[in-house]
């Protein structure tokens, strides 16, 4: 199940970024943004062979300038955010991103058998966050993944998924806080660092 779940939580942000950030109105709406990255990155995934280094450049250039990162980061960690220093926050971006564009890397291929089906949006023209859902429909029943979105001055942008009935950052907060209360802000980062060194030595 939980090893379903993240398969499919990494091919649905996969599913959303292969068009360059430059390409992306600010005032595209946020189902047509979702709908138009969707439908170019299965056809590039379609069309192109790419080993694992050419997936992970391709996730970090295309799909992560479509997320809130920094919002993400810290919303993942919690109130402990707020304790940490400047330089602790840039390594928990770091490492959690590297960490993320890993995972999301290793379901490029399973992108082959599956479309995406936006489904119509609920929201005032006003409003600044909003939720898109999403059916990912493949060899199995359709799964339902929904985004959350808020709106900025560079247009929508993802701050979090949920996917099987768990949104990503509260899964991570409860892990970051148990690493947090242990080891404290430096042994989380720490945690993260090892696993994404032992996940490159893996790989080799």
């Amino acid at each position: 199940m939980k090893r379903r779940l993240w398969a499919t939580l990494a091919t649905s942000l996969i599913l959303l970024g292969a068009a360059l950030p430059a390409l992306a109105a600010a005032d595209e709406a946020p189902d047509a943004l979702i709908q138009r990255l969707a439908a170019e990155v299965v056809g590039s995934a379609r069309d192109q062979a790419l080993d694992t280094n050419r997936i992970m450049a391709l996730v970090d250039t295309t799909i992560m300038p479509n997320v809130d990162f920094s919002r993400m980061t810290s919303a993942a960690v919690g109130r402990s955010w707020r304790q940490a220093t400047p330089e602790q926050q840039q390594r928990l971006q770091l490492e959690f991103k590297a960490m993320l564009v890993r995972t999301y890397a290793g379901t490029l291929t399973q992108l082959k058998d599956q479309t995406v089906q936006v489904k119509p949006l609920r929201a005032g023209a006003d409003d600044t966050e909003v939720t898109v859902r999403t059916a990912v429909r493949g060899r199995g029943d359709a799964i339902q993944i929904d985004y959350r979105m808020l709106k900025s001055s560079a247009g929508w942008k993802i701050c979090d998924l949920n996917v099987l009935g768990v949104w990503l950052v509260e899964t991570y907060r409860g892990q970051f806080a148990a690493e947090i209360n242990a080891r404290g802000i430096d042994g989380l980062i720490s945690a993260l660092s090892d696993r994404n060194q032992a996940n490159r030595t893996a790989s080799r």
